[in-house]
Protein backbone atom coordinates (compact mmCIF):
# COMPACT_ATOMS: atom_id res chain seq x y z
CA UNK A 1 0.00 0.00 0.00
CA UNK A 2 2.88 2.41 0.76
CA UNK A 3 4.19 1.90 -2.79
CA UNK A 4 0.84 2.89 -4.27
CA UNK A 5 0.47 5.93 -2.01
CA UNK A 6 4.02 7.19 -2.67
CA UNK A 7 3.75 6.73 -6.43
CA UNK A 8 0.22 8.13 -6.65
CA UNK A 9 1.15 11.24 -4.66
CA UNK A 10 4.27 11.76 -6.78
CA UNK A 11 2.15 11.47 -9.93
CA UNK A 12 -0.53 13.84 -8.61
CA UNK A 13 2.05 16.41 -7.55
CA UNK A 14 3.96 16.16 -10.82
CA UNK A 15 0.84 16.29 -12.99
CA UNK A 16 -0.37 19.40 -11.20
CA UNK A 17 3.02 21.09 -11.32
CA UNK A 18 3.50 20.35 -15.02
CA UNK A 19 -0.01 21.57 -15.79
CA UNK A 20 0.73 24.87 -14.06
CA UNK A 21 4.12 25.28 -15.77
CA UNK A 22 3.03 24.19 -19.25
CA UNK A 23 -0.56 25.42 -19.45
CA UNK A 24 -1.95 27.58 -16.67
CA UNK A 25 0.89 30.03 -16.10
CA UNK A 26 1.59 30.72 -19.80
CA UNK A 27 -2.13 31.36 -20.37
CA UNK A 28 -2.35 33.70 -17.38
CA UNK A 29 0.69 35.62 -18.67
CA UNK A 30 -1.04 36.22 -22.00
CA UNK A 31 -3.43 38.72 -20.39
CA UNK A 32 -1.65 40.86 -17.83
CA UNK A 33 -4.88 42.69 -17.02
CA UNK A 34 -6.11 39.62 -15.14
CA UNK A 35 -2.86 37.71 -14.52
CA UNK A 36 -2.27 38.78 -10.93
CA UNK A 37 -5.88 38.25 -9.87
CA UNK A 38 -5.97 34.82 -11.50
CA UNK A 39 -2.64 33.88 -9.90
CA UNK A 40 -3.99 34.70 -6.44
CA UNK A 41 -7.13 32.61 -6.90
CA UNK A 42 -5.25 29.69 -8.41
CA UNK A 43 -2.45 29.73 -5.84
CA UNK A 44 -4.83 29.59 -2.88
CA UNK A 45 -6.55 26.54 -4.34
CA UNK A 46 -3.46 24.70 -5.57
CA UNK A 47 -1.01 25.25 -2.70
CA UNK A 48 -2.68 23.00 -0.09
CA UNK A 49 -3.02 19.94 -2.31
CA UNK A 50 0.38 20.43 -3.96
CA UNK A 51 2.09 20.65 -0.56
CA UNK A 52 0.17 17.71 0.88
CA UNK A 53 0.87 15.38 -2.06
CA UNK A 54 4.60 16.23 -1.94
CA UNK A 55 4.78 15.66 1.83
CA UNK A 56 2.80 12.40 1.69
CA UNK A 57 5.00 11.13 -1.14
CA UNK A 58 8.11 12.00 0.84
CA UNK A 59 6.92 10.39 4.07
CA UNK A 60 5.60 7.18 2.54
CA UNK A 61 8.59 6.71 0.23
CA UNK A 62 11.14 7.24 3.00
CA UNK A 63 9.19 4.96 5.34
CA UNK A 64 9.00 2.31 2.63
CA UNK A 65 12.72 2.62 1.99
CA UNK A 66 13.42 2.09 5.67
CA UNK A 67 11.14 -0.95 5.83
CA UNK A 68 12.48 -2.58 2.67
CA UNK A 69 16.04 -1.21 2.45
CA UNK A 70 15.29 -0.29 -1.18
CA UNK A 71 17.07 3.06 -1.38
CA UNK A 72 15.34 4.02 -4.66
CA UNK A 73 12.21 4.79 -2.70
CA UNK A 74 14.08 7.24 -0.50
CA UNK A 75 15.71 8.95 -3.48
CA UNK A 76 12.38 9.35 -5.30
CA UNK A 77 10.58 10.53 -2.18
CA UNK A 78 13.33 12.96 -1.23
CA UNK A 79 13.37 14.41 -4.74
CA UNK A 80 9.62 15.05 -4.73
CA UNK A 81 9.72 16.19 -1.11
CA UNK A 82 12.49 18.69 -1.92
CA UNK A 83 9.85 20.95 -3.45
CA UNK A 84 8.63 21.87 0.04
CA UNK A 85 11.86 23.43 1.36
CA UNK A 86 12.51 24.92 -2.10
CA UNK A 87 9.11 26.58 -1.97
CA UNK A 88 9.54 27.81 1.59
CA UNK A 89 13.12 29.04 1.22
CA UNK A 90 13.30 30.22 -2.38
CA UNK A 91 9.79 30.92 -3.66
CA UNK A 92 8.14 32.28 -0.52
CA UNK A 93 9.36 35.90 -0.88
CA UNK A 94 7.99 36.06 -4.44
CA UNK A 95 4.78 34.35 -3.38
CA UNK A 96 4.26 36.84 -0.55
CA UNK A 97 4.68 39.81 -2.90
CA UNK A 98 2.25 38.35 -5.41
CA UNK A 99 -0.34 37.36 -2.83
CA UNK A 100 -0.29 40.66 -0.89
CA UNK A 101 -3.55 42.27 -1.94
CA UNK A 102 -2.65 45.47 -0.10
CA UNK A 103 0.48 45.97 -2.20
CA UNK A 104 -0.05 48.28 -5.12
CA UNK A 105 2.06 46.56 -7.76
CA UNK A 106 2.44 48.47 -10.97
CA UNK A 107 2.05 46.42 -14.18
CA UNK A 108 5.82 46.13 -14.72
CA UNK A 109 6.39 44.87 -11.16
CA UNK A 110 3.56 42.36 -11.45
CA UNK A 111 4.83 41.11 -14.79
CA UNK A 112 8.39 40.77 -13.49
CA UNK A 113 7.28 38.93 -10.33
CA UNK A 114 5.00 36.58 -12.28
CA UNK A 115 7.73 35.81 -14.81
CA UNK A 116 10.17 35.08 -11.98
CA UNK A 117 7.57 32.90 -10.24
CA UNK A 118 7.08 30.93 -13.46
CA UNK A 119 10.80 30.23 -13.70
CA UNK A 120 10.93 29.14 -10.07
CA UNK A 121 7.89 26.93 -10.55
CA UNK A 122 9.72 25.04 -13.28
CA UNK A 123 12.17 23.86 -10.60
CA UNK A 124 9.23 22.32 -8.75
CA UNK A 125 7.99 20.68 -11.94
CA UNK A 126 11.43 19.24 -12.70
CA UNK A 127 11.94 17.93 -9.16
CA UNK A 128 8.53 16.26 -9.21
CA UNK A 129 9.19 14.71 -12.62
CA UNK A 130 12.60 13.40 -11.59
CA UNK A 131 11.22 11.95 -8.37
CA UNK A 132 8.34 10.28 -10.18
CA UNK A 133 10.69 8.83 -12.80
CA UNK A 134 12.87 7.37 -10.04
CA UNK A 135 9.84 5.80 -8.34
CA UNK A 136 8.60 4.34 -11.61
CA UNK A 137 12.01 3.26 -12.94
CA UNK A 138 13.19 1.49 -9.79
CA UNK A 139 11.35 -1.68 -10.81
CA UNK A 140 12.86 -1.57 -14.30
CA UNK A 141 16.47 -1.22 -13.17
Amino acid sequence: MLKVIATLCAALFTGGALYVSLVEHPVRMADMAIALREFRHSYRRAAPWQASTAVICFMTAVLLSGLTTEWWWAIGGLTVGAVVPFTLLVMLPTNKHLLDEKAQLNPDEATSLLEHWGQLHWVRSILGTLGLVVLLAKDVL
